[in-house]
């Protein structure tokens, strides 16, 4: 690739190819953003700089006041000397915003030595982390909607068989709709997301449904039917509750 970038132009071929690793052909809403890619060109980059560029169908300028969208699509190709991380954020507004980062900070080499590459698009329920091999935790939504969790990736995502997409879930806000279903205001507690990971066992699958789901009524990610299931009463409240009801 030439040292100074002149735009718009195509995407070179290698950058292509790394994001046909993280868009699957055999998954409907991975197919579409391929589709997509395909009639586009590079207007720029992007507002993280290097190896964050824009796509759009037209010489317009890239889009960086509006808030970054949710990435769609996240993956990994290694090689003897490097590793480059593949992230597509969701399709808004006519343009895509990709990028393609150097773990050593270098740019995306016309030829390299690949080990392997791995994309959490691939996931299907029932298979292990495309990461690393490592169990990971499902947690039924409802049918063709499944969470999944990784203990040790620190990760989470959801699948939705009906595009086949598997979209990355950032930690914070769903560990918030999680904190208020368990009524926890401990800020030692409440505020420490990680506490998903390292404490995960403690939360039975009906806790993370039902945080999934208020979650996904505010930051949307894949469609789910069911409704936000009703709070359970917990301690004293619980027992006014019942208490109330004897008395009626």
């Amino acid at each position: 690739m030439s040292a100074v970038e002149v735009y718009p132009r195509p995407l070179h071929e290698k950058e292509r190819d790394l994001l046909h690793t993280v868009l699957p052909i055999d998954r409907p809403g991975y197919s579409r953003y391929r589709d997509l890619i395909a009639s586009m060109l590079v207007l720029g980059e992007g507002r993280r700089g290097k190896g964050n560029i824009v796509l759009g169908f037209k010489a317009d300028a890239p889009d960086i006041s509006s808030p970054l969208s949710p990435v769609v699509a996240y993956g990994t190709v290694e090689t003897t000397q490097d590793s480059f991380s593949i992230t597509v954020r969701e399709y808004v507004d006519d343009q895509i915003d990709i990028e393609i980062v150097s773990s050593h900070g270098q740019p995306v080499a016309d030829h390299f030595e690949e080990k392997r590459r791995w994309t959490y698009s691939s996931w299907l329920p029932g298979q292990k982390s495309p990461a690393n091999g490592a169990p990971v935790r499902e947690v039924q939504i409802e049918d063709g909607v499944v969470l999944a969790i990784s203990k040790e990736e620190h990760r989470l995502w959801v699948y939705g068989q009906a595009n086949g997409m598997n979209i990355l879930v950032p930690i914070t806000h769903f560990y918030g709709e999680l904190m208020k279903r368990k009524e926890i205001r401990d800020p030692k507690i409440a505020l420490d997301a990680k506490r998903l990971f390292t404490h995960l066992e403690s939360f039975p699958d009906d806790e993370l449904r039902a945080a999934f789901i208020a979650y996904n009524e505010v930051k949307p990610k894949v469609t789910v039917t069911s409704s936000i299931p009703p709070q359970r009463k917990r301690g004293w409240k619980k027992f006014v509750s019942k208490l109330w009801r004897s008395t009626v």
